[in-house]
């Protein structure tokens, strides 16, 4: 999909918010960008319809993909030269899991939190009344099916933490699906899961569609966690080192501008076209809004800026889905973990990047409280804390 500019129709039409010279050619200049039909898919659709890559000399060309397979398939074939990704799916094609191995980049986290877990109407009720998921689980009499949307990605890792730390086996006791992030919704209605993680708006749909209830949001998993990066081939950054970085710059505008009063508004009402996500605005502001209702006092809202807060690759985040890698048996137990992260996270090119816009640099760690009360604080303890659990492969 190549979506024209319809600035002259849109209040969107505002100028960059910055517009750095730029310290060298461009090896090139127009990009293919792919994303999946999510909320969190706003930076690279703001980037679009406000051509924040014209002050870096970039044209984004917006390519939608049915699934995160697609994604992952099209990056490799160099179809796409960039997109908007799970964390997760990134380490595991570094490792080989679930494909051909490639040498891959993360260029910048694009949000935070934004994710949530819905069960069925009948697991739902059945958790109400019994008080914990084990007992509720007891009642179907046969093995619950969950969703979530790649097997090494965000939704997996947040599903499995989850219900292991409900007393759940994730790879023992329930069965799992792997299904695109549009098609949730219908195969919840369709009775085919009990439950499904994954991202809005499929959640808020779900629930406005009458088939699911959501129970947990993966903010309560881990408070601000890292969910969809800005993510490329390792090979696409060496070759082309300065469009990487003005496309780092491009996103930063672009997430600084979802930040802005009344713009999480007016973007969901772009993301409502079928190029886009195509569903009712109104569900897609629901949970895009950053002051979330009273009704869900527990989740975080997402979060795509806060001043440059969101957006560091801190290689100790990328490091901790390695951890969780092993604990479900993925991949062998190994000690590299943190060097593995250094090289996938860009963490000179973003800081170039962001000095350039006078984007101020987060932490290189900050430590995260997890719903078990676990403590991950650095990619050092990955050893440690990857075999720490009691609930594990």
């Amino acid at each position: 999909m190549n979506s024209a500019s319809p600035l002259a129709s849109s209040s969107l039409a505002s100028p960059p918010l910055a517009s750095p010279s730029l310290s060298g050619t461009l090896e090139k200049s127009h990009l293919r960008l792919g994303f999946v039909a999510l909320a969190d898919a706003a930076p690279l659709v703001a980037a679009k319809l406000l051509e924040f890559g014209h002050a870096h000399g970039l044209t984004l060309e917006l390519c939608r993909q049915p699934s995160w397979a697609a994604v992952r398939d099209k990056l490799l074939s160099g179809d796409l030269d960039a997109a908007h990704t799970l964390y997760g799916l990134v380490y595991g094609v570094q490792l080989g899991l679930g494909g051909p191995q490639t040498d891959m980049a993360v260029l910048m986290v694009l949000n935070r939190n934004g994710q949530a877990i819905t069960l069925s109407n009948r697991l739902a009720d059945a958790l109400a009344e019994h008080g914990t998921l084990p007992k509720a689980l007891a009642k179907l009499g046969r093995k619950p099916v969950f969703a979530q949307t790649f097997p090494t990605g965000t939704h997996a890792m947040w599903l499995y933490y989850w219900l292991a730390a409900q007393g759940v086996h994730p790879l023992r006791d329930m069965e799992s699906a792997v299904i695109p992030p549009p098609q949730m919704v219908a195969a919840l209605a369709d009775d085919k899961l009990d439950g499904l993680c994954v991202g809005e708006p499929w959640n808020a749909m779900a629930e406005a569609r009458g088939v699911g209830r959501t129970v947990a949001y993966t903010s309560e998993v881990w408070p601000d966690h890292p969910e969809k990066v800005l993510a490329c081939r390792r090979d696409f950054v060496g070759a082309n080192p300065n469009a990487a970085r003005a496309l780092v710059q491009t996103m930063l505008e672009a997430c600084r501008w979802l930040d802005g009063a009344g713009h999480r508004n007016e973007i969901a009402r772009w993301l409502a076209r079928p190029d886009y996500i195509g569903i009712d605005a109104a569900l897609i502001a629901a949970r895009l809004d950053d002051a979330l209702p009273a009704s869900v006092p527990r989740a975080l809202p997402v979060r795509f800026f806060e001043h440059g807060a969101v957006n560091y690759p801190r290689p100790s985040e990328g490091a901790w889905f390695l951890t969780q890698f092993e604990r479900w048996g993925m991949i062998d137990a190994r000690a590299d973990y943190a060097q593995i992260a250094a090289r996938i996270n860009q963490t000179q090119l973003y800081r170039e990047a962001a000095a350039r816009l006078n984007v101020p640099l987060a932490a290189e760690e900050i430590a995260a409280t997890f719903v078990d009360g676990k403590v991950w604080d650095s990619a050092a303890r990955a050893t440690a804390f990857a075999r720490g659990f009691a609930v594990r492969r």
